[in-house]
């Protein structure tokens, strides 16, 4: 009887040692590994960014890692396509939140496939950190584990749509968009400042991230009489419509994107088909000859690894993942999930090396920056037009 008493002592003592371990581990980080995931599109049709922004966030880390990584910890970084699909990306998701058991979600891509993750991602204890995405859910509702470091779509288009009424005296408002959850997005923001300035969005159209063929659309928004069209559209969904309106010579009409369409394919687009497109931009383009030299110094690093020049979700990639080491080096040697949200509030005064607006983040503000500037493709290259635009 005795050694059984002292049998089950011993039993429940172990268990409860094993629960304090448990207790304190944290989910993904060991004495010499910090495990992040990334959900992205790397084959389906917004992998322009998904490809170059999941490259610079990969170059990111192994620099920093070979300079010994953050307090003694290598990051492992680990990548999963989701093909701009809300399944894939929910499959995507489990797997890294389940399997992987990463730390954290690093610049994962998509608004409708970040929105479908949330609840499962907040639940395990897995924060979200500067998604590719400008929706207000990536900040909205406020939760402790959400963090974005630039503007939102909503307050881009409100931006781009208050210089064109001001500055060009656009009345008859039209909205193109694609029907999911980033389209519907970038309408609220026209629908909010079309009250705002007290004119009429005259007509609408929505199409699915993956059509081709747009005459339909900018037929019907032609016949309205539209003078500016804003898009809810991403690369190729804002070539094609924008080709298609100068195609049939609709010319009296200015086309303006947020900044998911201020993309280097959509200014380069063959044969010239995008020159005069409007875009909302968050940071500059990355063309070698305007950037900076440590700009360049990266811009070259970039294009040795992967043998291509860095775009724009590039610059995206390279700012979350600089954000995101900055948070853990913050958050000290005993690193906790805690830890990581003080460490990430505690950034103030952050500047990109692409001049991008300075990011301020605190225990009630994990909204990074909230400014935007207009710019316009001439010549086959973007353009900045305006200084900084807020709202």
């Amino acid at each position: 009887m005795k050694r059984a008493r002292l049998v089950a002592g011993v039993v429940l003592a172990a268990g409860a040692l094993a629960g304090v371990a448990l207790a304190q581990e944290s989910r993904g980080v060991s004495k010499t590994e910090i495990v992040l995931g990334m959900h992205t599109d790397l084959s389906g049709p917004a992998a322009t960014y998904g490809v170059s922004s999941s490259n610079a966030v990969k170059m990111r880390f192994d620099e920093i890692n070979d300079k010994g990584g953050i307090h003694g910890r290598k990051i492992r970084l680990i990548v999963e396509d989701s093909q701009y699909q809300v399944p894939r990306a929910v499959q995507a998701g489990a797997k890294l939140i389940n399997r992987d058991r990463i730390f954290a979600m690093v610049a994962p891509l998509g608004t409708p496939m970040n929105n479908a993750l949330f609840k499962d991602q907040f639940d395990a204890g897995v924060p979200n950190l500067f998604p590719l995405s400008a929706a207000r859910s990536m900040y909205e509702p406020f939760h402790k584990l959400k963090f974005y470091n630039a503007a939102t779509y909503v307050d881009q288009v409100r931006a781009g749509i208050q210089y064109f009424v001001s500055k060009k005296g656009k009345k008859a408002l039209c909205a193109m968009y694609q029907d999911t959850d980033f389209g519907k997005e970038v309408l609220d923001g026209i629908q909010i400042q079309a009250d705002k300035l007290k004119i009429k969005i005259v007509e609408t159209t929505t199409h699915k991230p993956t059509d081709q063929d747009f005459t339909a659309q900018i037929t019907r928004l032609k016949a309205a009489g539209c003078d500016l069209v804003v898009l809810g559209t991403i690369v190729r969904d804002s070539i094609v419509p924008y080709a298609t309106a100068r195609k049939i010579g609709w010319t009296d009409v200015d086309f303006l994107g947020s900044a998911a369409s201020y993309d280097l394919f959509v200014a380069a687009a063959q044969g010239g088909v995008t020159e005069g497109l409007y875009a909302m931009g968050l940071t500059d383009m990355p063309y070698r000859d305007t950037l900076s030299p440590t700009a360049q110094a990266w811009f070259d690093r970039y294009k040795e690894r992967y043998k291509n020049d860095p775009n724009i979700g590039a610059i995206y990639g390279h700012v979350a993942a600089d954000l995101t080491a900055l948070g853990l080096e913050k958050a000290g040697a005993d690193l906790t999930l805690n830890a990581l949200v003080k460490g990430l509030e505690s950034i103030r005064g952050y500047k990109d090396i692409f001049n991008g607006p300075e990011v301020n983040f605190g225990p009630d503000k994990h909204q990074g920056a909230n400014s935007s500037f207009l710019a316009v493709v001439k010549s086959g290259r973007w353009v900045r037009l305006t200084d900084p635009l807020t709202f």
